[in-house]
């Protein structure tokens, strides 16, 4: 650039700028947080500093919205940042991409080695995985006995399977102590041998607070644990060695308890579904029997309805009874009345065929069923309308139906006499 040329200050600051981006590539600078101001846009500007000099930084909304935890003045942090010059004020300001915790790359380079290592072992491969047991009559649970997984989990196991008991092992799941105290439980645990599932859970927190769970020690103690062990340990996106070295990891406490109590909970729904499916089956069978009851009803005959069509029935039968003898009646007379014209021409003896006349009169008289009914007789039915001839026809108790000169009675059989 010739040394004669005129530079305004806008062109000057866009030129260094430029030649920052492109001199420093995305860098992780460590500094102490100072001045920090949260702006009503979203975007965040604090100081980075140390010992011995401070830069701007600026972290925009969208960048500052993937922070999990507060930043606060005094933190230690790491920034992953872009070098850069605000060219409105000439300033040279850091471009924040993403914010960790100071020391967190150091503890993510651990665990990659340690898991590394174990898996080298073979401590996380799937052939020494155990399946769980889908009916536990008891789940032991590792966690502290103030921390919110616990009250997590018994509330989830009281949801779902109210039955099953539980036995604590309390340690502490954070700090120095907790990665000692978590293995000495699961070895406890293991010795006692009182449990048929295993849970070592703790919520969520940031990778130091998870800390102890990335420890050898808890991962070897849970791979030699002859029960079954699930681990639950943080948020859905937290990974720990402990997860890795469990025979089943769960996102979190909570789902861990629900993968304990998988088997009885599905039982309990089976159940119910079969319970509803019986109770559905017996109520269709209740309805098509009552219909069917529905229909015989209407088919039954009330027996006074019985009777009344038997009476009518008999009615009948008297009235084509009564007809037939008036037919009878009618042809008989015909008969005489042609028998007196045969007699009238033939001229016979009269006193002799009026003699013939009236015995055939009084012939005719007898064979008339309404005469006979007259004299005092009585035609006698059974139940199934036939005309009773003869005492064989006859059972004791049965019921007649009797039929007089004028009306008619029914009786009952009490005595049959042969002759």
């Amino acid at each position: 650039m010739s040394c004669n040329l005129i530079l305004t200050v806008a062109e000057l600051n866009r030129l260094a700028r430029s030649a920052l981006e492109r001199e420093f590539p995305l860098l992780w600078v460590a500094g102490e947080v100072s001045n920090l101001v949260r702006a009503p846009s979203g975007h965040w500007y604090f100081t980075l500093k140390d010992g011995e000099a401070q830069v701007r930084c600026a972290m925009f909304r969208a960048r500052a919205q993937s922070v999990s935890w507060r930043l606060e003045n005094g933190q230690q942090v790491e920034a992953r940042a872009l070098v850069t010059l605000y060219e409105a004020r000439g300033d040279f300001q850091l471009n924040v991409e993403s914010l960790r915790r100071a020391g967190l790359g150091r503890l993510y380079e651990a665990f990659l080695k340690l898991k590394e290592k174990l898996t080298a072992e073979g401590l996380f491969a799937d052939t020494r995985k155990r399946p769980l047991p889908r009916f536990p009559r008891r789940i032991g649970i590792v966690t502290s006995l103030h921390a919110a997984a616990l009250r997590d989990v018994a509330a989830a196991l009281a949801r779902r399977a109210p039955n099953l008991s539980c036995v604590i092992y309390p340690t502490l799941v954070q700090g120095a102590e907790a990665a000692g105290q978590i293995a000495e439980a699961i070895r406890l645990a293991d010795q006692r041998a009182e449990c048929d599932l295993l849970l070592v859970v703790r919520g969520g927190g940031s990778l130091e607070d998870l800390w102890p769970f990335n420890e050898e020690i808890v991962a070897r103690a849970i791979a030699a644990c002859a029960i079954p062990v699930v681990s639950g340990v943080g948020h859905e996106t937290d990974v720990t060695i402990a997860d890795l070295a469990a025979d089943c990891r769960a996102a979190t406490p909570t789902a861990a308890a629900e993968i304990a109590s998988a088997g009885w909970f599905d039982a309990a729904n089976e159940i119910a579904q079969l319970g509803a499916a019986m109770q559905a089956a017996v109520r269709r069978d209740l309805e098509r029997r009552m219909q069917r009851i529905d229909l015989l009803t209407k088919q039954l005959v009330h027996p006074a309805e019985r009777l009344a069509r038997s009476r009518q029935r008999l009615e009948h039968l008297a009235s084509r009874l009564t007809s037939a003898g008036e037919r009878l009646t009618a042809r008989s007379h015909q008969r005489l009345a042609g028998l007196r014209l045969a007699l009238s021409r033939a001229r016979p003896n009269l006193d002799r065929q009026r003699t013939q006349l009236a015995r055939l009169a009084a012939g005719l008289t007898a064979l008339n069923p309404q005469a006979a009914l007259a004299r005092g007789y009585a035609l006698v039915r059974a139940p199934d309308g036939q005309l009773v001839r003869s005492h064989r026809q006859l059972t004791a108790g049965m019921a007649l139906q009797l039929r007089f000169a004028e009306g008619g009675a029914e009786a009952d059989v009490s005595k049959i006499i042969p002759d």
